[in-house]
């Protein structure tokens, strides 16, 4: 049985945030998605080694989602935001290294390839790419 997808939208959670208290410190997190798919599928059918048929749907991809926690506590800071439309991609993620260092790295991909970008609050910084 087919079906259309057409404007898939799902949302597991729009915004958490979370507050923890405890002895004085204060722990937040949050998550959002939103997508995974938009416009019509299209069926794929394939047959496996054994010869049995197996039908799929694609459709294409578009989504975008975060999340990140900020405890104080432990000292874990560390999040990530990603949006993708078809092939293109871009997004970024940051994490707090144990000796202090705050690293981000910025990235994209397409039909060129995979770039990323390093910065290290250090003033370490790096440049990535790879083409396809």
């Amino acid at each position: 049985m087919a079906f259309k997808l057409f404007a898939v939208t799902v949302i597991l959670s729009s915004v958490i945030l979370r507050t923890v208290k405890s002895n004085g410190h204060h722990a937040h997190s949050f998550q959002h998605f939103h997508g995974p798919v938009t416009g019509e599928n299209q069926e794929v059918t394939w047959k496996d080694k054994h010869g049995h048929l197996h039908h799929d749907y694609v459709a294409h991809p578009h989504y975008e989602f975060s999340y990140g926690v900020e405890d104080h506590h432990t000292g874990d800071f560390h999040g990530q935001k990603e949006h993708r439309d078809g092939k293109k991609v871009v997004g970024e993620y940051t994490l707090k290294e144990p000796g202090g260092n705050l690293r981000t790295v910025k990235y994209h991909a397409g039909k060129d390839g995979f770039y990323a970008h390093v910065h290290n609050s250090n003033g370490i910084d790096h440049e990535y790419g790879k083409h396809h």
